[in-house]
C-alpha cells in the first residue's frame, strides 16, 4: 500500500511541474503585455519553485530505478517529461525578464495591446473583504465584474484554473483578467472598500 502512495506522489509532482510551467507562461506574457513588474516577479518566484520540484522528481525517479520499482524506459520517459516542464518554466522566466529589464515592446505587441480591452490584475484579498470565505461560484465574480480568476496563490501554494467550488481566503493573491472597469471593481472588493458585488 505504501508503494502506491509513493507512485501517486511522483505523478502528482510531475503534474504540478506541468501546471506551474503553464501558469508561468500565462503570467509571463501577461506581465509583458500589460507592463506589470509584480507579475513578472511572481514568474521568477515560480521558476525557483519549479527548479526545486524538478530536482525532487529526479531524485524520486532515480531512487525508484535503483530499487527496481520502475524500468529504464519508464524512467527515461518520466525524466524527459519533467525536463520539458522545467524548460518551459525557464523560457517563461526569460519572457518575464524582458519586462523586468524594461525592454521596449516590439511594435506588433504594442499595437495588439492598443486593440485589447483586457487587463491582467494581481490583487491581495484583505481580511475584511466581502470575498473572504466565499467560493468563486457564490460570488459570481466573472459574470458580475467581467474579471476571470485564472490562478490563486495562497502562501507558497498555487491553484491554477480555479473552479466555482474554490474558496477565497484572507491573504490570497488573485490573478485575474478582464475589462479595465472590472479590474477597478475587483481591487475595491478585494481591499474591503466595496462591500457589495
Amino acid at each position: 500500500m505504501a508503494r502506491v502512495k509513493r507512485e501517486v506522489d511522483l505523478e502528482d509532482l510531475i503534474l504540478e511541474v506541468k501546471d506551474k510551467s503553464e501558469l508561468m507562461v500565462d503570467l509571463a506574457y501577461s506581465s509583458l503585455i500589460y507592463d506589470n513588474r509584480r507579475i513578472a516577479e511572481e514568474v521568477y518566484d515560480l521558476e525557483d519553485y519549479v527548479d526545486s520540484l524538478h530536482q525532487t522528481v529526479y531524485r524520486l525517479i532515480l531512487n525508484k530505478l535503483r530499487k527496481g520499482e520502475i524500468g529504464v524506459d519508464e524512467s527515461l520517459i518520466l525524466l524527459r517529461l519533467v525536463d520539458s516542464g522545467e524548460q518551459i518554466a525557464d523560457a517563461a522566466r526569460e519572457i518575464a525578464d524582458v519586462e523586468l529589464r524594461d525592454v521596449e515592446l516590439h511594435p506588433i505587441l504594442r499595437e495588439s495591446i492598443r486593440e485589447s480591452d483586457t487587463v491582467f490584475s494581481r490583487v491581495e484579498v484583505s481580511s475584511d473583504s466581502i470575498l473572504c470565505n466565499k467560493t468563486l461560484g457564490e460570488i459570481k465574480l466573472a459574470s458580475k465584474t467581467g474579471m476571470t480568476v485564472i490562478a490563486i496563490r495562497r502562501g507558497d501554494r498555487w491553484k491554477y484554473g480555479p473552479g466555482g467550488d474554490t474558496k477565497i481566503m484572507a491573504g490570497d493573491i488573485l490573478f485575474a483578467k478582464g475589462p479595465e472597469d472590472g479590474e477597478k471593481e475587483l481591487v475595491e472588493l478585494a481591499s474591503g472598500r466595496k462591500k457589495k458585488i
